[in-house]
Protein backbone atom coordinates (compact mmCIF):
# COMPACT_ATOMS: atom_id res chain seq x y z
CA UNK A 1 0.00 0.00 0.00
CA UNK A 2 1.23 2.85 -1.19
CA UNK A 3 2.15 6.05 1.81
CA UNK A 4 1.34 9.88 1.04
CA UNK A 5 3.49 11.88 3.36
CA UNK A 6 2.13 15.59 3.96
CA UNK A 7 2.54 18.36 6.58
CA UNK A 8 -0.29 20.36 8.62
CA UNK A 9 0.63 23.71 8.78
CA UNK A 10 -1.95 26.05 10.74
CA UNK A 11 -2.96 22.94 12.35
CA UNK A 12 -5.81 24.10 14.97
CA UNK A 13 -7.18 20.94 16.54
CA UNK A 14 -6.67 18.80 13.35
CA UNK A 15 -9.97 18.92 11.09
CA UNK A 16 -7.99 19.43 8.03
CA UNK A 17 -5.40 16.18 8.81
CA UNK A 18 -8.53 14.29 9.87
CA UNK A 19 -10.33 14.56 6.85
CA UNK A 20 -7.34 14.08 4.66
CA UNK A 21 -6.21 10.79 6.49
CA UNK A 22 -10.13 9.96 6.25
CA UNK A 23 -9.88 11.05 2.18
CA UNK A 24 -6.66 8.75 1.25
CA UNK A 25 -8.05 5.83 3.43
CA UNK A 26 -11.21 6.09 0.85
CA UNK A 27 -8.63 5.50 -1.71
CA UNK A 28 -6.45 3.13 -0.30
CA UNK A 29 -3.22 5.27 0.57
CA UNK A 30 -1.03 4.96 4.18
CA UNK A 31 -0.41 8.71 5.23
CA UNK A 32 2.22 10.20 7.36
CA UNK A 33 1.89 13.52 8.63
CA UNK A 34 6.12 14.10 8.96
CA UNK A 35 5.44 17.71 10.78
CA UNK A 36 2.57 19.84 12.34
CA UNK A 37 2.69 23.39 13.40
CA UNK A 38 0.26 25.04 15.70
CA UNK A 39 1.07 28.23 18.34
CA UNK A 40 -2.21 27.90 20.35
CA UNK A 41 -1.05 25.35 23.66
CA UNK A 42 -4.89 24.52 23.64
CA UNK A 43 -5.03 23.76 20.11
CA UNK A 44 -1.79 21.25 20.96
CA UNK A 45 -3.61 20.00 24.17
CA UNK A 46 -6.40 18.60 21.33
CA UNK A 47 -4.23 18.05 18.86
CA UNK A 48 -1.41 15.68 20.26
CA UNK A 49 -4.56 13.68 22.27
CA UNK A 50 -6.27 12.92 18.94
CA UNK A 51 -3.20 12.39 17.21
CA UNK A 52 -0.48 10.99 19.12
CA UNK A 53 1.81 13.70 17.05
CA UNK A 54 4.01 16.47 18.57
CA UNK A 55 3.15 19.82 17.53
CA UNK A 56 5.77 22.42 16.87
CA UNK A 57 4.53 25.91 17.77
CA UNK A 58 5.07 29.40 16.18
CA UNK A 59 5.60 28.71 12.09
CA UNK A 60 7.95 31.71 11.90
CA UNK A 61 10.31 29.47 14.57
CA UNK A 62 10.23 26.65 11.16
CA UNK A 63 13.65 26.96 9.48
CA UNK A 64 12.81 24.06 6.35
CA UNK A 65 10.13 21.34 5.53
CA UNK A 66 11.18 18.08 5.70
CA UNK A 67 10.45 15.80 2.33
CA UNK A 68 6.60 15.57 2.02
CA UNK A 69 3.81 15.13 -0.63
CA UNK A 70 0.97 17.55 -0.02
CA UNK A 71 1.11 20.40 2.32
CA UNK A 72 -2.35 21.21 4.52
CA UNK A 73 -2.78 24.80 5.51
CA UNK A 74 -5.82 26.60 7.80
CA UNK A 75 -3.71 29.56 7.85
CA UNK A 76 -5.30 32.65 8.99
CA UNK A 77 -6.16 36.06 6.81
CA UNK A 78 -4.79 38.66 8.44
CA UNK A 79 -1.64 41.71 7.63
CA UNK A 80 -3.20 41.58 3.57
CA UNK A 81 -4.53 44.96 4.23
CA UNK A 82 -1.93 46.88 2.72
CA UNK A 83 -1.02 44.51 0.03
CA UNK A 84 -0.65 45.60 -3.40
CA UNK A 85 -0.15 49.35 -2.24
CA UNK A 86 3.43 49.35 -3.91
CA UNK A 87 3.60 46.06 -5.73
CA UNK A 88 1.46 44.95 -8.65
CA UNK A 89 0.09 41.71 -6.75
CA UNK A 90 0.37 43.07 -3.71
CA UNK A 91 3.37 42.34 -0.79
CA UNK A 92 3.36 39.57 1.23
CA UNK A 93 6.50 40.60 3.19
CA UNK A 94 5.46 40.55 6.92
CA UNK A 95 2.51 38.75 6.63
CA UNK A 96 1.78 34.52 7.66
CA UNK A 97 0.82 33.66 4.08
CA UNK A 98 4.61 34.95 3.62
CA UNK A 99 5.99 32.11 6.16
CA UNK A 100 4.02 29.28 3.91
CA UNK A 101 5.48 30.67 0.89
CA UNK A 102 9.05 30.64 2.57
CA UNK A 103 8.49 27.28 3.51
CA UNK A 104 7.14 26.03 0.27
CA UNK A 105 10.93 27.25 -1.30
CA UNK A 106 12.60 24.58 0.55
CA UNK A 107 11.10 21.87 -0.19
CA UNK A 108 8.40 22.00 -2.45
CA UNK A 109 5.71 19.48 -2.69
CA UNK A 110 3.67 18.37 -4.96
CA UNK A 111 -0.41 19.53 -3.76
CA UNK A 112 -1.39 22.00 -2.04
CA UNK A 113 -4.50 22.77 0.25
CA UNK A 114 -5.29 25.43 1.93
CA UNK A 115 -8.93 26.60 3.75
CA UNK A 116 -10.15 30.11 4.30
CA UNK A 117 -12.86 32.25 5.12
CA UNK A 118 -15.24 33.22 2.04
CA UNK A 119 -14.54 37.47 2.88
CA UNK A 120 -10.97 36.77 1.51
CA UNK A 121 -12.58 36.33 -1.90
CA UNK A 122 -13.38 40.26 -1.89
CA UNK A 123 -10.37 41.23 0.99
CA UNK A 124 -8.58 44.64 0.19
CA UNK A 125 -10.89 44.68 -3.07
CA UNK A 126 -9.80 41.41 -4.48
CA UNK A 127 -5.90 42.01 -4.49
CA UNK A 128 -5.86 39.52 -1.10
CA UNK A 129 -6.47 36.46 -3.51
CA UNK A 130 -4.38 37.95 -6.67
CA UNK A 131 -1.26 37.75 -4.44
CA UNK A 132 -1.91 34.19 -3.35
CA UNK A 133 -2.79 33.12 -6.76
CA UNK A 134 0.37 35.24 -8.18
CA UNK A 135 2.64 33.83 -5.45
CA UNK A 136 1.81 30.12 -6.36
CA UNK A 137 1.85 29.77 -9.73
CA UNK A 138 5.34 32.15 -10.41
CA UNK A 139 6.27 28.77 -8.15
CA UNK A 140 4.80 26.91 -10.67
CA UNK A 141 1.76 25.74 -8.69
CA UNK A 142 -1.84 25.20 -10.52
CA UNK A 143 -4.52 27.30 -8.80
CA UNK A 144 -8.22 26.66 -8.20
CA UNK A 145 -10.11 28.26 -5.99
CA UNK A 146 -13.99 26.81 -4.30
CA UNK A 147 -16.25 28.46 -2.47
CA UNK A 148 -18.41 25.24 -0.73
CA UNK A 149 -21.03 25.07 2.08
CA UNK A 150 -21.08 22.79 4.32
CA UNK A 151 -24.90 21.83 3.94
CA UNK A 152 -24.33 19.84 0.44
CA UNK A 153 -21.77 17.62 2.34
CA UNK A 154 -24.09 15.93 4.56
CA UNK A 155 -23.87 18.79 7.46
CA UNK A 156 -26.51 20.43 8.88
CA UNK A 157 -24.72 23.71 8.66
CA UNK A 158 -24.96 26.87 6.66
CA UNK A 159 -20.82 27.57 6.06
CA UNK A 160 -19.27 28.70 3.46
CA UNK A 161 -15.92 28.32 3.31
CA UNK A 162 -12.39 29.24 0.29
CA UNK A 163 -10.58 26.23 -0.24
CA UNK A 164 -7.70 26.95 -2.61
CA UNK A 165 -5.88 23.91 -4.18
CA UNK A 166 -2.20 24.04 -6.25
CA UNK A 167 -0.70 21.31 -7.82
CA UNK A 168 3.01 21.33 -9.23
CA UNK A 169 3.63 21.42 -12.43
CA UNK A 170 -0.15 20.27 -13.73
CA UNK A 171 -3.55 21.26 -15.38
CA UNK A 172 -5.71 19.21 -13.04
CA UNK A 173 -9.23 18.60 -13.83
CA UNK A 174 -11.57 18.76 -10.59
CA UNK A 175 -14.41 17.29 -9.94
CA UNK A 176 -15.72 20.18 -7.53
CA UNK A 177 -17.92 23.04 -8.26
CA UNK A 178 -18.44 26.31 -6.51
CA UNK A 179 -21.61 26.50 -4.90
CA UNK A 180 -22.94 28.74 -1.89
CA UNK A 181 -25.82 26.93 -1.31
CA UNK A 182 -28.76 28.67 0.74
CA UNK A 183 -28.73 32.53 1.23
CA UNK A 184 -29.79 31.58 5.09
CA UNK A 185 -30.32 28.58 7.02
CA UNK A 186 -34.38 28.59 6.78
CA UNK A 187 -34.31 28.69 3.30
CA UNK A 188 -32.23 25.68 2.75
CA UNK A 189 -34.55 22.54 2.08
CA UNK A 190 -33.49 19.33 4.17
CA UNK A 191 -34.54 16.90 1.61
CA UNK A 192 -31.94 18.09 -1.16
CA UNK A 193 -29.22 15.95 -1.70
CA UNK A 194 -25.78 16.53 -2.22
CA UNK A 195 -24.25 17.87 -5.13
CA UNK A 196 -20.97 15.93 -5.32
CA UNK A 197 -22.41 12.48 -3.55
CA UNK A 198 -25.98 11.76 -4.67
CA UNK A 199 -26.32 8.85 -2.44
CA UNK A 200 -25.55 11.09 1.15
CA UNK A 201 -28.52 11.17 3.31
CA UNK A 202 -30.45 14.75 4.04
CA UNK A 203 -29.68 15.72 7.58
CA UNK A 204 -31.20 18.53 9.40
CA UNK A 205 -30.26 19.53 12.93
CA UNK A 206 -32.14 17.16 14.67
CA UNK A 207 -29.54 14.27 13.78
CA UNK A 208 -26.83 15.97 15.39
CA UNK A 209 -28.55 16.39 18.96
CA UNK A 210 -27.84 14.46 22.15
CA UNK A 211 -30.88 13.18 24.09
CA UNK A 212 -29.43 13.96 27.40
CA UNK A 213 -26.75 16.17 27.86
CA UNK A 214 -25.79 17.93 31.00
CA UNK A 215 -28.41 20.14 32.64
CA UNK A 216 -25.10 22.96 32.93
CA UNK A 217 -25.98 23.80 29.44
CA UNK A 218 -29.93 24.48 30.23
CA UNK A 219 -30.49 27.99 30.10
CA UNK A 220 -31.59 30.10 33.19
CA UNK A 221 -35.20 29.70 34.61
CA UNK A 222 -35.50 33.16 34.77
CA UNK A 223 -34.61 33.61 30.89
CA UNK A 224 -36.90 30.59 30.53
CA UNK A 225 -39.42 32.21 32.11
CA UNK A 226 -39.43 35.76 30.49
CA UNK A 227 -39.24 33.54 27.11
CA UNK A 228 -42.50 31.68 28.10
CA UNK A 229 -44.44 35.29 28.88
CA UNK A 230 -43.81 36.19 25.63
CA UNK A 231 -44.72 32.91 23.02
CA UNK A 232 -47.46 32.22 25.60
CA UNK A 233 -46.01 29.21 26.81
CA UNK A 234 -46.11 27.82 23.31
CA UNK A 235 -41.49 27.26 22.74
CA UNK A 236 -41.78 25.78 19.57
CA UNK A 237 -42.17 29.21 18.27
CA UNK A 238 -38.45 29.24 19.65
CA UNK A 239 -37.12 27.77 16.45
CA UNK A 240 -35.26 29.30 14.19
CA UNK A 241 -35.63 32.79 16.22
CA UNK A 242 -32.75 35.02 17.02
CA UNK A 243 -32.42 37.28 19.67
CA UNK A 244 -31.29 40.61 18.89
CA UNK A 245 -31.81 44.31 19.72
CA UNK A 246 -30.46 45.88 16.69
CA UNK A 247 -32.60 43.94 14.16
CA UNK A 248 -36.52 43.04 13.49
CA UNK A 249 -37.37 40.08 11.47
CA UNK A 250 -38.45 36.93 13.25
CA UNK A 251 -36.07 38.39 16.44
CA UNK A 252 -37.00 38.29 19.94
CA UNK A 253 -35.43 42.24 22.02
CA UNK A 254 -34.83 42.62 25.39
CA UNK A 255 -37.64 44.70 25.99
CA UNK A 256 -40.03 42.60 24.66
CA UNK A 257 -38.62 39.72 27.29
CA UNK A 258 -38.23 42.44 30.13
CA UNK A 259 -34.46 41.34 30.52
CA UNK A 260 -33.99 44.73 32.18
CA UNK A 261 -37.45 45.55 33.30
CA UNK A 262 -40.87 44.84 32.23
CA UNK A 263 -42.11 47.19 29.37
CA UNK A 264 -45.71 48.73 28.59
CA UNK A 265 -47.20 48.31 25.29
CA UNK A 266 -46.21 51.54 24.14
CA UNK A 267 -42.62 50.97 25.49
CA UNK A 268 -42.61 47.84 23.16
CA UNK A 269 -44.08 49.37 20.55
CA UNK A 270 -41.68 52.45 20.36
CA UNK A 271 -38.89 49.74 20.63
CA UNK A 272 -40.02 48.11 17.79
CA UNK A 273 -40.52 50.83 15.28
CA UNK A 274 -37.18 52.71 16.49
CA UNK A 275 -34.52 49.88 15.10
CA UNK A 276 -36.43 49.48 12.20
CA UNK A 277 -36.30 53.15 11.91
CA UNK A 278 -33.10 54.10 12.31
CA UNK A 279 -32.01 52.29 9.24
CA UNK A 280 -34.51 54.95 6.89
CA UNK A 281 -32.01 57.04 4.73
CA UNK A 282 -33.91 60.21 5.51
CA UNK A 283 -31.99 60.35 8.89
CA UNK A 284 -28.61 59.51 7.53
CA UNK A 285 -26.17 57.15 5.76
CA UNK A 286 -25.09 54.83 8.55
CA UNK A 287 -27.20 52.15 7.71
CA UNK A 288 -27.05 50.68 11.15
CA UNK A 289 -26.06 52.78 13.92
CA UNK A 290 -27.78 56.28 13.48
CA UNK A 291 -28.58 57.85 16.58
CA UNK A 292 -32.03 59.90 16.31
CA UNK A 293 -33.40 62.77 18.28
CA UNK A 294 -36.56 63.19 20.24
CA UNK A 295 -38.02 64.94 17.03
CA UNK A 296 -37.09 62.56 14.44
CA UNK A 297 -38.53 59.74 16.84
CA UNK A 298 -41.66 61.69 16.97
CA UNK A 299 -41.91 61.76 13.04
CA UNK A 300 -42.92 58.01 13.42
CA UNK A 301 -44.00 57.54 17.43
CA UNK A 302 -46.22 60.87 17.61
CA UNK A 303 -47.52 59.66 21.47
CA UNK A 304 -48.84 62.80 23.97
CA UNK A 305 -46.39 61.39 26.44
CA UNK A 306 -43.40 60.31 24.37
CA UNK A 307 -40.88 62.33 26.71
CA UNK A 308 -41.89 60.68 29.55
CA UNK A 309 -41.55 57.07 27.87
CA UNK A 310 -38.36 58.06 26.62
CA UNK A 311 -37.06 58.50 29.82
CA UNK A 312 -38.50 55.46 31.11
CA UNK A 313 -36.60 53.50 28.37
CA UNK A 314 -33.39 55.13 29.39
CA UNK A 315 -34.12 54.36 33.29
CA UNK A 316 -34.52 51.06 32.05
CA UNK A 317 -31.32 51.03 29.78
CA UNK A 318 -32.87 49.40 26.96
CA UNK A 319 -32.01 53.69 25.32
CA UNK A 320 -29.23 55.58 25.96
CA UNK A 321 -27.97 58.77 25.08
CA UNK A 322 -25.43 60.38 23.24
CA UNK A 323 -25.08 63.78 22.64
CA UNK A 324 -28.75 64.66 23.12
CA UNK A 325 -29.73 61.44 20.75
CA UNK A 326 -30.88 58.52 21.46
CA UNK A 327 -29.41 54.84 20.58
CA UNK A 328 -30.53 51.48 21.60
CA UNK A 329 -27.83 49.80 24.61
CA UNK A 330 -26.66 46.41 23.58
CA UNK A 331 -26.82 43.95 20.48
CA UNK A 332 -27.20 40.02 20.71
CA UNK A 333 -24.30 39.87 23.25
CA UNK A 334 -27.01 40.98 26.15
CA UNK A 335 -28.81 37.35 25.50
CA UNK A 336 -27.82 34.06 26.61
CA UNK A 337 -28.63 32.68 23.29
CA UNK A 338 -28.33 34.81 20.74
CA UNK A 339 -30.03 31.91 17.93
CA UNK A 340 -32.14 28.80 18.88
CA UNK A 341 -31.79 26.39 15.74
CA UNK A 342 -34.42 25.13 13.94
CA UNK A 343 -34.42 20.92 14.87
CA UNK A 344 -36.08 21.04 11.08
CA UNK A 345 -33.30 23.02 9.42
CA UNK A 346 -30.09 23.57 8.93
CA UNK A 347 -27.92 25.69 11.44
CA UNK A 348 -25.98 28.71 11.08
CA UNK A 349 -22.69 29.05 10.90
CA UNK A 350 -20.29 27.76 13.59
CA UNK A 351 -18.04 30.51 14.38
CA UNK A 352 -15.94 31.13 17.18
CA UNK A 353 -16.63 34.12 18.78
CA UNK A 354 -20.70 32.50 19.67
CA UNK A 355 -20.44 28.82 19.06
CA UNK A 356 -21.57 28.80 23.12
CA UNK A 357 -24.69 30.78 22.63
CA UNK A 358 -26.22 28.83 20.41
CA UNK A 359 -29.69 27.39 21.34
CA UNK A 360 -32.03 24.60 21.02
CA UNK A 361 -35.66 23.82 22.02
CA UNK A 362 -35.32 20.10 22.66
CA UNK A 363 -36.91 17.17 25.01
CA UNK A 364 -39.05 20.26 26.56
CA UNK A 365 -35.51 21.82 27.72
CA UNK A 366 -34.36 25.37 26.14
CA UNK A 367 -30.66 25.20 26.40
CA UNK A 368 -27.59 25.76 24.53
CA UNK A 369 -26.14 23.51 22.24
CA UNK A 370 -23.21 21.36 23.96
CA UNK A 371 -19.69 20.83 22.51
CA UNK A 372 -20.46 17.41 21.18
CA UNK A 373 -22.78 18.82 19.01
CA UNK A 374 -20.72 21.70 17.91
CA UNK A 375 -18.40 19.04 17.20
CA UNK A 376 -21.19 17.20 14.95
CA UNK A 377 -21.83 20.10 13.23
CA UNK A 378 -18.51 20.36 11.77
CA UNK A 379 -18.43 16.54 11.51
CA UNK A 380 -16.20 15.34 13.71
CA UNK A 381 -16.85 12.13 14.86
CA UNK A 382 -17.88 11.64 18.37
CA UNK A 383 -14.41 9.57 19.52
CA UNK A 384 -12.39 13.30 18.78
CA UNK A 385 -11.55 14.05 22.41
CA UNK A 386 -12.68 17.73 22.68
CA UNK A 387 -10.89 19.80 24.91
CA UNK A 388 -11.92 19.34 28.53
CA UNK A 389 -13.17 23.15 28.91
CA UNK A 390 -16.28 23.96 27.17
CA UNK A 391 -15.32 27.76 26.21
CA UNK A 392 -12.17 26.48 24.48
CA UNK A 393 -14.09 23.61 22.77
CA UNK A 394 -16.52 25.60 21.65
CA UNK A 395 -14.01 28.21 20.31
CA UNK A 396 -11.50 25.64 18.96
CA UNK A 397 -14.82 24.43 17.03
CA UNK A 398 -16.04 27.96 15.65
CA UNK A 399 -12.74 28.35 14.00
CA UNK A 400 -11.89 24.46 12.68
CA UNK A 401 -13.34 22.88 9.38
CA UNK A 402 -16.13 21.28 8.49
CA UNK A 403 -14.79 17.50 8.10
CA UNK A 404 -16.90 16.27 5.63
CA UNK A 405 -15.62 19.21 3.19
CA UNK A 406 -12.24 19.16 3.25
CA UNK A 407 -12.40 15.91 2.63
CA UNK A 408 -14.29 16.08 -0.45
CA UNK A 409 -11.56 18.58 -1.66
CA UNK A 410 -8.51 16.23 -0.07
CA UNK A 411 -9.92 13.22 -2.29
CA UNK A 412 -10.18 14.77 -5.34
CA UNK A 413 -7.10 16.13 -5.23
CA UNK A 414 -5.85 12.74 -4.75
CA UNK A 415 -7.62 11.49 -7.21
CA UNK A 416 -6.14 14.22 -9.48
CA UNK A 417 -2.29 13.35 -8.61
CA UNK A 418 -1.94 9.64 -7.35
CA UNK A 419 -5.05 7.67 -8.35
CA UNK A 420 -4.44 8.74 -12.06
CA UNK A 421 -1.36 6.51 -12.06
CA UNK A 422 -1.66 2.88 -12.53
CA UNK A 423 1.95 1.74 -11.15
CA UNK A 424 4.17 2.26 -8.20
CA UNK A 425 7.00 3.05 -11.03
CA UNK A 426 5.12 5.65 -12.81
CA UNK A 427 4.67 7.06 -9.00
CA UNK A 428 8.15 6.99 -8.36
CA UNK A 429 9.01 8.66 -11.36
CA UNK A 430 6.75 11.22 -10.66
CA UNK A 431 8.30 11.84 -7.58
CA UNK A 432 4.99 11.38 -5.02
CA UNK A 433 5.46 8.42 -3.53
CA UNK A 434 6.64 9.17 0.40
CA UNK A 435 7.22 5.52 1.17
CA UNK A 436 5.77 2.02 0.73
CA UNK A 437 4.66 -0.63 2.98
Amino acid sequence: MTKIRFIDLFAGIGGIRLAFEQAANTLNYKTECVLASEISPDCQWVYKNNFNHEVLGDIRKINQLPPHDVLLAGFPCQSFSYAGKKAGFGDTRGTLFFEILRLIDTCKPKALIFENVRGIYSHDRGRTLETIKHELKSRGYSFDTFLLNSAHFGLPQNRVRLYMVGILGASPKFELISDLGPPDSHSYNCQQLSLFNPLTQPVAVADILEDNPDSKYDCSPEFVEALKNRLNNNLNQLHGRRLIDYRGGNSLHSWELGLRGKCSPEEIELMNRFILKRRNKEFGRNQDGKLLSREQIASFFNYPHLEQILDSLVAKKYLQIVDGKYKPVSGNFSFEVYKFLDPRKISVTLVASDANRLGIYHNDRVRRITPREAARLQGFPDEFILHSNDDKAYYQLGNSVSINVVKAVARDVILNTLSCQHTNKSLMALGWIGGLL
